[in-house]
């Protein structure tokens, strides 16, 4: 391996941004030992929020890319970088947490839960989390992960009223590890297919035969292991969509069809036009001009949050390509099975779609290496926060679930269990 001294710096500083990540529930205990509102309170509370790690470490990184090798070099640098995907996490995620695309999905599994519960007999609160924990995951095959996730989360938020440490960790490593395998029904959802899907030929019957089959068995499976394992606490601790909309009906105006309507044609054309940034933000812009307009079917819109997600991943990206050198070598030198079982440790550490791009670069893959390689970065998709870049867009709607803040420790044993689920699907079948 061969590496220029700023590479080597890039690495060292990405790996102390990973370990940081780990230690945010430690840095927010120290918090509390100081006075609140203390400049020593205030600082720890900033280092413990997991969206500004990525930030602050990529900041300080670049001053000292700065300080070496001068504003020249430090802005081509910056220039060279595509932050197409941080933008459109930010527009996809203002735009679903609106209250007409929220009320829209809610109704839209409150129909398909309805069903089932008339054939199957099923009670309705499991019924109902089956039915997001599945079909919300799977629906990012087709309006993205990014927008699944956030839709999917503030669902499971709506549901969720009380929640002891094991179910809400179980329901969040569930939740990440679908979305993350839940887009691998088509060739342009997923970021780590889409990454390579041109490059590789991977077209829409490649990937349905291949992953997508495989993949929709595991969400299955794991939405009914996550039922079956908490079966009697998520009684006690959720409620219906039934409910939910019971709760909401008076609460809010009756949601006119012709706005349902406008936010579904944004929503639509954010999507189709994900990897344009430009066209994206302009009818993002529109957006906030119609969302202005109807704010009586409004809540506030969550632009604070989705500026959080997208600087984490901004974070993310201002290190990748410092990485290369010594992870493009690792995945040539690997056989399948090896490569495969790399691939979902590397994801836990290294965003799954970056991973990857840089597989993509190896001209050397076999088509079975390729298969390994991306099947592994989606099923270790939900092992980190930083592991699959919607993961940030859902614990950022589920964060007040966590008083004291995630614990990525417990966060990485709760995933364990359906992630091993994906692995036997994606590899054994």
């Amino acid at each position: 391996m061969t590496y220029t001294t700023i590479e080597l710096l890039g690495t060292i500083f990405f790996a102390l941004a990973v370990i940081h990540t780990f230690m945010v529930g430690k840095i927010m205990q120290w918090a509390h030992h100081f006075p609140k509102d203390s400049f020593q309170s205030n600082f720890l509370h900033l280092l413990a929020e997991i969206e500004v790690v990525f930030a602050i470490w990529a900041a300080l990184f670049m001053s000292l890319y700065i300080a070496l090798e001068g504003w020249g070099a430090a802005l081509a640098y910056q220039n060279s970088l595509n932050f197409t995907e941080p933008f459109f996490i930010f527009a996809i995620m203002v735009v679903c947490s609106t209250r007409p695309i929220l009320t829209i999905a809610r109704k839209s599994i409150l129909a398909v839960s309805s069903g089932i519960q008339k054939i199957a007999r099923t009670p309705a609160i499991l019924t109902d989390l089956f039915v997001v924990l599945t079909l919300g995951p799977l629906s990012g095959s087709f309006i993205t992960e990014p927008a699944a996730m956030t839709v999917t989360a503030f669902m499971l938020n709506s549901l969720l009223q009380k929640e002891s440490s094991k179910l809400i960790y179980g329901l969040i490593a569930v939740l990440f590890v679908n979305v993350s395998i839940g887009g691998a029904l088509t060739p342009f959802a997923a970021p780590p297919i889409l990454m390579v899907a041109s490059k590789w030929g991977w077209d829409f019957s490649y990937v349905i035969t291949h992953l997508g089959w495989k993949s929709a068995l595991a969400v299955i499976i794991n939405a009914g292991l996550l039922i079956a394992i908490f079966r009697v606490e998520l009684q006690k601790s959720c409620i219906t969509l039934r409910e939910v909309e019971t709760r909401l009906h008076g609460a809010q105006p009756d949601l006119p069809w012709t706005v349902a309507l406008a936010h579904l044609v944004f929503l639509a054309g954010i999507v189709l036009t994900g990897h344009h940034q430009n066209a994206f933000l302009g009818i993002f812009l529109l957006f906030l001009g119609v969302a202005s307009v109807t704010g009586r079917y409004q809540d506030s819109l969550r632009l604070k949050e989705s500026l959080l997600v997208s600087m984490f991943l901004g974070g993310i990206i201002q290190f990748g390509a410092f990485q290369k050198w010594w992870l493009a070598p690792l995945l040539g030198s690997m056989t399948d099975i090896i490569l495969f079982k790399g691939a979902v440790a590397l994801t836990a550490v290294t965003d799954n779609a970056a991973l990857t791009y840089l597989g993509s670069q190896v001209e050397t893959l076999t088509e079975a290496s390729r298969y390994a390689l991306v099947a592994g970065a989606l099923a270790g998709g939900g092992l980190t926060i930083i592991a699959n870049a919607p993961n940030a867009a859902g614990y950022s709607v589920l964060s007040k679930k966590f008083p004291g803040g995630i614990k990525p420790l417990h966060l990485l044993v709760a995933a364990l269990i359906p992630t091993g689920v994906a692995i036997t699907c994606l590899w054994l079948l």
